[in-house]
């Protein structure tokens, strides 16, 4: 019985310490992350935390853990620097947000979809006060960017079709 306990626990013990790098929910677009990258840090891809929150992202350890402790491969979430190695490791962290969305997406500003916009107040306020007003500065450097991604798509769609009908 103690055999059996033993080897229970370190399949528990393995199973929650491998590395989780990959995710395959991912609700969140590209633009929708570069616009948070943009918004966040600037993309400053240094690996740097400012006031605990680390990355281009700017990811607390808080959000770290809520979506999942995803960790480098050579990692495990036990580790020490897990957090600070996969949230200033652009991929890990554009996973972990990914996460993060996945578990929390929401409707924070109540138009009955859950877009983009709705990412932006879950990762700058979090999952419990997503419907709170965004800071002034977020709001208008996130909304310029998501414009900018909009007129860029239109511009590309517009060269296409005028490509295909010559």
């Amino acid at each position: 019985m103690f055999r059996l306990l033993v080897n229970l626990a370190s399949l528990w013990l393995l199973m929650n310490c491998i590395s989780s790098y990959e995710v395959t929910n991912k609700p969140v677009t590209e633009d929708c992350l570069d616009c948070l990258c943009e918004t966040m840090s600037g993309c400053n891809s240094s690996a740097i935390c400012v006031n605990g929150a680390c990355g281009i992202f700017r990811i607390t350890w808080g959000y770290w853990v809520q979506a999942g402790e995803l960790t480098l491969p050579n990692d495990t979430a036990l580790s020490n620097d897990a957090f600070t190695n996969c949230v200033n490791e652009p991929y890990c962290a554009a996973n972990t947000v990914q996460n993060f969305m996945h578990k929390h997406g929401q409707d924070c500003n109540n138009d009955e979809v859950i877009d983009c916009l709705d990412y932006g107040a879950l990762h700058k306020l979090g999952n419990l006060k997503c419907r709170d007003e965004l800071p002034y500065i977020f709001q208008k450097v996130f909304q310029r960017c998501l414009k900018a991604k909009q007129r860029l798509a239109e511009e590309t769609i517009t060269k296409l079709i005028e490509q295909s009908s010559t």
